[in-house]
C-alpha cells in the first residue's frame, strides 16, 4: 500500500521550508556571507529596492561583499505564504537594521514579496520586492 500524505501537513511543511529560506537569507545578508546567500537565489533573481532599481544577483551579492548593502539585524517578523504548484509567495515585514547606498543606519520596517519556486526539491527566490509599512 502507498502512505497517504496529508496535503494540509505537507503544505505546512513546504512553508514551514520557505520561512527557514527567509530566515537563512536575512542571516546570510547580516554575515555578509554571500556564498550561502547566492545558494538560496535562482540564478535569474532581481532585487527590486523601494526606488525601482532592479538588481540582479551578482550585482545585488557584490554589493553586500563590498559594503553598499550593510545589514546588522533582523527582528519582529511577521510572514505570510502562499504556495500554487511549484510557486510560491511570500510577503515578510521585518524591522531591518541596516546602512545602505552610503546612508546612516537606520531601522527600517522593511516589507518583502518575494517570488520563490522549487527546483530540485529546494525553494529558491526569483524575485524579491522591497518596501516599507
Amino acid at each position: 500500500a502507498v502512505p497517504v500524505i496529508d496535503a494540509s501537513l505537507q503544505m505546512k511543511t513546504e512553508k514551514e521550508r520557505i520561512a527557514r529560506c527567509y530566515e537563512d537569507m536575512y542571516r546570510a545578508m547580516i554575515a555578509k556571507d554571500t556564498a550561502a546567500l547566492g545558494s538560496l537565489l535562482d540564478d535569474r533573481f532581481v532585487l527590486v529596492h523601494m526606488t525601482g532599481m532592479r538588481q540582479p544577483k551578482a550585482e545585488y551579492l557584490r554589493s553586500i561583499a563590498q559594503g553598499t548593502l550593510n545589514y546588522y539585524s533582523c527582528e519582529d517578523t511577521q510572514l505570510d505564504i502562499t504556495i500554487k504548484d511549484s510557486r510560491a509567495l511570500l510577503t515578510g515585514k521585518s524591522r531591518v537594521n541596516a546602512a545602505v547606498f552610503g546612508g546612516r543606519r537606520h531601522t527600517w520596517r522593511l516589507r518583502l514579496d518575494i517570488d520563490w519556486e522549487k527546483k530540485d526539491g529546494g525553494w529558491l527566490m526569483t524575485e524579491a520586492r522591497a518596501s516599507t509599512y
